[in-house]
């Protein structure tokens, strides 16, 4: 066994060193004990582990000082600690600090054979694996640079990270480099809207159910939670999952499994929770409207995606990017290039990215030039704050936003030389769409 990872255990009580002492031994792992701050720290100073954990009560400390020391001598090691059962928030602030995971007493066994084996991986790995389709975060601005320093810090860890950022910024992009970079990447990624499951269907989706739970149960199903075990469960808008629901989440997330809709038993389900919202939470938990022990629970890491218009210097790098995947022989002229810098972007880097596809829809060149992007809204003097457009009184808002959409229809049209099909993607709106405009609004030859 010389060639066997070695895992420091700090526990004051010889009855729980010698479990945890056994249940690596059966796992072919090297083991060293120390029942003591002082004993632990003169180990980590003489050996190098690969992984190590810890109590949280000690005779001369807390399993919070192990892990500062272990961030200071031993960083690549990854730490989980040992909490009394239903310690929730001991748990989660040993999250904050950097702990790997946790697991509550009394152990169970199976779930501290899984923890070991995803700690050795980490600490087995030499580079993050490459994420899916070529995904990748662009980007040379400072905020960018970052956000990737974070990505790599959070993946080491079994924590629930908490991804905020406005629509179009790219929140599942982070949490599946996340995935990809931690021990859990080569299990599932199992990504869900939770604003875009009704709210009646959302425990059976989220946690499965048995045969003949409710009408129309013909066979079991798995929910999401199955689904990742082994993996990552990304929800998206968490902020929508009903209060109800909220409650039935906390709970798997704390016990580390479900029950299904139906079933007598809970199912143990081994996933790492990563949440996106655009709102901010805080608001509604002083509103009431989201739970504080979920927001706890669930805000252990925070990371936020910043908006396109904080990173100007990164447009170029996307445009070419986007422009690269849909035309590769065509390019940006510098003056269109400056253009696409000076606009905003409310709908963020999937906004970048439509705005390049109707470029490309609409000019026929080899090179888009700077009048190719007339459709952007005229936002390219930043310093100059634009003033409100008010709606004449004599006019109704129906009958305003028609005139707005009958002006801009027939600047769209007269633009692309009466085309259609171009002044559909000049619009951004599909050219079935357009044609029902165009008779709705008169605009028929």
């Amino acid at each position: 066994m010389s060639d066997s990872p070695r895992v420091l255990l700090i526990d004051d009580e010889p009855d729980i060193l010698q479990l945890l002492a056994i249940t690596l031994g059966r796992m072919r792992i090297l083991s060293d004990t120390a029942q003591s701050v002082f004993e632990a720290k003169q180990a980590l100073q003489d050996t190098p582990y690969q992984f190590c954990i810890t109590d949280m009560k000690l005779p001369d400390g807390s399993g919070m000082d192990i892990l500062d020391y272990i961030h200071e001598v031993q960083p690549e090691c990854p730490a989980a600690v040992l909490t009394a059962h239903g310690n929730m928030e001991m748990a989660v602030e040993a999250l904050k600090k950097g702990a790997f995971d946790f697991v509550s007493k009394p152990i169970d066994i199976n779930k501290l054979r899984e923890l070991v084996q995803a700690a050795l991986k980490l600490s087995g790995q030499t580079a993050p694996r490459p994420s899916h389709q070529d995904k990748k975060l662009l980007g040379v601005s400072p905020s960018m640079i970052e956000l990737r320093s974070q990505i790599a810090k959070v993946a080491r860890s079994q924590a629930p990270v908490a991804i905020y950022g406005e629509s179009g910024t790219g929140k599942e992009l982070v949490a599946r480099l996340i995935h990809d970079a931690s021990p859990r990447g080569d299990g599932p990624f199992v990504p869900v809207n939770c604003g875009a499951i009704p709210a009646e269907l959302m425990e059976s989706e989220l946690f499965g159910y048995v045969k003949g739970a409710f009408t129309g149960a013909h066979q079991d199903k798995q929910g999401l939670f199955q689904l990742a075990d082994g993996g990552t469960l990304f929800l998206d808008e968490v902020a929508d999952l009903p209060l109800n629901m909220q409650v039935k989440l906390l709970r798997a997330i704390q016990e580390k499994a479900v029950r299904p809709v139906g079933a007598a038993q809970e199912v143990p389900c081994n996933v790492r929770i990563l949440t996106a919202t655009h709102k901010n939470l805080v608001d509604l938990v002083q509103e009431r409207k989201f739970r504080q022990d979920l927001y706890y629970r669930l805000n252990v890491i925070e990371i936020r995606v910043p908006p396109l218009r904080e990173r100007r210097q990164d447009i170029p790098d996307l445009a070419r990017h986007f422009l690269k995947r849909l035309s590769p022989d065509r390019s940006f002229s510098d003056s269109a290039l400056h253009r696409l810098r000076q606009y905003d972007y409310p709908g963020n880097v999937r906004e970048l990215e439509n705005v390049v596809e109707r470029a490309v829809a609409l000019s026929d060149n080899p090179v888009i030039e700077d009048d190719d992007l007339d459709f952007l809204s005229p936002t390219a003097n930043l310093e100059t704050k634009e003033q409100d457009v008010l709606r004449p009184a004599n006019l109704s808002l129906d009958e305003y936003l028609e005139t707005i959409e009958r002006e801009e229809i027939t600047r769209a049209l007269d633009k692309c030389q009466g085309n259609k099909t171009a002044a559909a993607a000049y619009l951004g709106i599909s050219f079935r769409a357009l044609r029902y405009k165009i008779k709705k609004l008169g605009l028929e030859d």
